[in-house]
């Protein structure tokens, strides 16, 4: 190889190695440690973790949500409604409580998709009969905004309440969605 290849192919490397690494820093770097309940508070709490989620596509509905709460009625349920923006009002969650008064509450991806993205969930068999869903599009989002996510129990009338931020997509999360519709993973048929 030339002298001249070599240089070339070491300042390619060189900006390859920046590009993942800025990458990796927007992925990994900006990341906040999760929320905790307060064991000094004995009347109901909730939290949520992660605390922020885009309304990308992708983003959302990989993104692991959690509701975990304390100080609620033994052996009861809860369930998680978010109140936002615009008298938006969508249940994304629900848990059983157990005997010490805790429950933890995962949002599924269902309601990411019906709740959040006000879309549903499709599908179509292949050939070798395995199953192929993806994701369709039918409406705009929730508003992006500060959100309250209540959890209120179902059998007496305790609540608690904490905050979930919604954001619009990044530029990332819309690449990820431009490739999930040309994967066929995502379908947009919003009329414009």
């Amino acid at each position: 190889m030339s002298s001249m290849r070599k240089k070339m192919f070491s300042k390619l490397l060189l900006l390859t190695g920046f590009f993942v690494l800025g990458v990796s820093f927007l992925f990994f770097g900006c990341a906040t440690a999760p929320k905790t309940l307060n064991p000094a508070i004995t009347s109901p709490q909730v939290i949520v973790n992660p605390e922020s989620i885009s309304l990308g596509v992708a983003a959302l509905t990989g993104a692991k949500i959690v509701f975990e709460g304390s100080g609620f009625k033994p052996e009861d349920s809860v369930f998680i409604t978010l109140l936002g923006p615009n008298e938006t009002e969508a249940v994304v969650a629900d848990g059983k409580i157990g005997p010490d008064g805790k429950f933890t509450a995962t949002m599924g991806t269902l309601a990411k998709v019906t709740g959040i993205l006000k879309g549903n969930v499709s599908g179509k068999y292949a050939a070798d009969g395995s199953y192929d869903q993806f994701i369709v599009i039918t409406q705009p989002p929730i508003p992006a905004g500060t959100y309250t996510a209540k959890a209120t129990s179902m059998l007496s009338d305790q609540s608690a309440e904490t905050k979930l931020i919604i954001k619009k997509p990044s530029t990332v999360d819309r690449l990820k969605d431009w490739l999930g519709k040309k994967m066929g993973k995502i379908k947009d048929k919003q009329t414009k």
